[in-house]
């Protein structure tokens, strides 16, 4: 049998994994974004379902209303971090617009400093403004994808707006400590299927070939389902430290699923500014301090 954070390993780079290739079935359902979004959530609403029933987190009891209120809020803006995340992969690319999404730890650091009195120290400064160089890098480059719809930086700005707002659902789900994460989940994805349901053309999308619909079951029971079930099963097992480092496998495999599915290869310039968001957003999760360690030299010294 496993040990606890060898399980936790496979589970998270599984997780990462299936979150890497997310990109290629958004756009290979061919499906607007939003009725793509809505078939995740519903799909993966009927998944979670199922499993949060086989776990027994279905009974009276387990929700009180406050809770239940928070989640539906937390929803509404994941909901929203989906819409934007996939409309700026055909802007943006899916490598560019993933690697700008992991700006979402500086968010949930200037969210936790502005609304709950976390510290902002100089190391943090330091990471933040290394991240803001990249995106600077990455903004200079403009050339869409072969699968683009144009306005490249209007792709980064989408990103952008996706990480803001799952850092808002990270701020959120603060305040659910103790409840199952599972049964957030669910209550997330049931929020997005009921905010969505009223702008979907449901004849149109019925009309569409079996192989959307395979795209569409695989977004909502691998990319939501299953990959909700192997996230929280690590972050229950792992150390913050490995976790963060795990993450990083995500963008990794975005940025290869766009070069060997659409070919779409990075120029320098924008590999210059992947490299100094992703190595910014490293430093802050594992909590690289030189400022800090260079500060307290002369003083142990002494």
């Amino acid at each position: 049998m496993l040990d606890p954070i060898k399980r936790g390993s496979i589970e998270m780079s599984v997780a990462m994994l299936i979150s890497g290739t997310i990109g290629w079935f958004v756009l290979m359902s061919g499906l607007p974004v939003l009725d793509v979004v809505f078939w995740r959530c519903a799909i993966g609403a009927l998944t979670l379902f199922l499993i949060c029933g086989a776990m027994g987190l279905l009974r009276r009891g387990v929700l009180r209303w406050t809770i239940l209120a928070w989640a539906v809020i937390s929803g509404a803006a994941i909901v929203g971090n989906w819409l934007l995340l996939f409309a700026a992969y055909s802007r943006a690319s899916i490598g560019i617009a993933t690697a700008v999404y992991n700006t979402q730890p500086f968010m949930l650091v200037g969210l936790g400093a502005l609304f709950l009195g976390e510290r902002l120290t100089l190391d943090k400064m330091l990471w933040l403004v290394i991240a803001f160089a990249g995106m600077l890098v990455i903004t200079q480059h403009e050339g869409t994808p072969s699968y683009g719809a144009g306005a490249y930086l209007v792709g980064v700005a989408l990103a952008l707006g996706a990480a803001f707002l799952y850092a808002v659902a990270a701020i959120l789900v603060k305040r659910l400590t103790g409840t199952p994460p599972h049964l957030i989940a669910l209550i997330q994805v049931c929020t997005g299927t009921l905010m969505l349901a009223p702008f979907i053309h449901f004849g149109t999308v019925a009309a569409q070939p079996a192989g959307v619909w395979a795209y569409l079951g695989v977004l909502g029971i691998v990319h939501t389902g299953l990959m909700y079930v192997l996230l929280y099963g690590a972050i229950q097992r792992l150390p913050t430290a490995i976790t963060g480092a795990l993450s990083f496998i995500y963008p990794i495999v975005a940025i290869m699923v766009d070069w060997v599915a659409f070919g779409y290869r990075l120029q320098w310039t924008q590999w210059m500014g992947v490299a100094a968001i992703l190595l910014a957003a490293a430093a802050m999760q594992q909590g690289w301090a030189p400022l800090a360690r260079r500060a307290a030299g002369p003083q142990s010294s002494a």
